[in-house]
């Protein structure tokens, strides 16, 4: 069963390297530290540089592993992934603690996970307040504030990988969202620093099996499909099936930090041809075989040369700037915003665009936003799409 045979291995190692790498990674740290939980495994090599040779593996680890105090090293199966972000992120040129431990980095905390409530409706406060919702046992997340609904992928456990329950959801998620007249934008990240580091590589023999690939797919259409502008706020890792809903949404902004991949050449998997196809017309045809031909993974700066992401900021600048832009969108003319979305998207044909035109001369928004230019204030737009229009 595939994902017995990679079931412990870190997932960074995997998407980092070949098998044999892996492999290799794996038993380097369970040498040098017995029993070591798999998240803190999976944090190890999620800080060894990208690009180590497998050659100059033992050296890596061992400068990482230097960082731990004599007790955490002495046992693993009580070593925490916190532990190794503390030590992988303590400056080298720091004396040492009384503990054997290089004195901790100053870190931007992550933010707290949304807390719980029931649904969609129960997020509201006051009218079109702020609120917030969990869905899917705390596995796909909903805050919504003002405007701008966030979808947070929630499993930190497993670096985000979304399980089969979490593609199923997301259709019936989404369509509450779109319906939602309040909501103008979406936003999907991920949780804890990491955007989605694909399909669970543990529930991957059941979805072969049980054809559920098709589930996968409905997920990422729907998303594509969805009526309202979507932002993938993306940092960490964003591979396979995380890579599939970033390049579903209409617009990526990463960090510094994203590193994207394409890996089914690894596991001899054939993507989805709707998938392989938006990816071609996303970024074209060279580099879409180029990451799937090789499965390699790609920084943010690259991403941003091929075009499969739009901007690229420092950790600290990315939510900041995701907030610009939704606001941005949310201030300006929906009519102009829906019409655009569909056109560009190709859902639209002509007696479409004639309906289209129509709404601008009915609803009065090219007239308001000439006036506010004249006036020299904000537009006040208030067009809203039909019930079904």
């Amino acid at each position: 069963m595939l994902g017995e045979r990679l079931r412990g291995v870190p997932l960074d190692a995997i998407h980092h390297g070949p098998l044999r790498r892996a492999a290799e990674a794996a038993g380097l740290v369970a040498a040098a530290l017995p029993g070591i939980p798999v998240r803190a495994a999976e944090e190890v090599g999620d800080h060894l540089p990208h690009d180590t040779d497998p050659a100059g593996l033992p050296a890596a680890y061992a400068r990482l592993l230097a960082g731990f105090s004599p007790a955490e090293r002495a046992d693993g199966p009580r070593l925490t992934a916190a532990a190794v972000r503390r030590s992988a992120t303590a400056p080298a040129d720091l004396p040492p603690r009384a503990d054997g431990r290089r004195a901790p980095a100053v870190m931007v905390a992550a933010p707290a996970p949304p807390t719980r409530a029931a649904g969609v409706a129960a997020s509201r406060r006051h009218g079109r307040g702020e609120g917030v919702v969990t869905v899917a046992d705390a596995e796909l997340l909903v805050e919504v504030t003002g405007a701008v609904a966030t979808v947070v992928i929630h499993n930190p456990a497993r670096r985000n990988a979304m399980t089969a329950g979490m593609w199923r959801r997301l259709p019936g998620l989404l369509d509450e969202l779109e319906a939602d007249a309040g909501v103008r934008v979406l936003v999907l990240t991920g949780a804890e620093g990491t955007f989605c580091a694909g399909a669970d590589l543990a529930e991957l023999d059941d979805l072969l099996d049980d054809g559920d690939l098709d589930t996968v797919v409905a997920a990422e259409e729907r998303l594509a499909a969805f009526a309202k502008p979507t932002v993938a706020a993306v940092r960490g890792a964003c591979v396979g099936g995380g890579c599939q809903l970033a390049v579903a949404c209409d617009l990526r902004i990463a960090a510094t930090d994203a590193r994207f991949g394409v890996p089914p050449a690894r596991l001899g998997l054939v993507y989805p041809a709707p998938t392989t196809r938006r990816l071609a017309r996303l970024v074209g045809p060279a580099a879409a075989k180029h990451l799937l031909f090789t499965a390699e993974l790609i920084d943010a700066e690259r991403a941003l040369r091929i075009g499969l992401v739009d901007e690229v900021l420092p950790v600290d600048r990315l939510a900041a700037r995701v907030d610009e832009v939704t606001a941005a969108v949310v201030a300006r003319s929906q009519l102009t915003v829906a019409a655009a979305k569909e056109i560009i998207d190709g859902r639209a044909d002509e007696d479409r665009v004639a309906w289209w035109h129509g709404q601008v001369r009915a609803s009065g928004e090219a007239r308001e936003g000439v006036a506010a230019v004249h006036e020299r204030r904000p537009p006040r737009f208030g067009w809203t799409p039909p019930a079904r229009h």
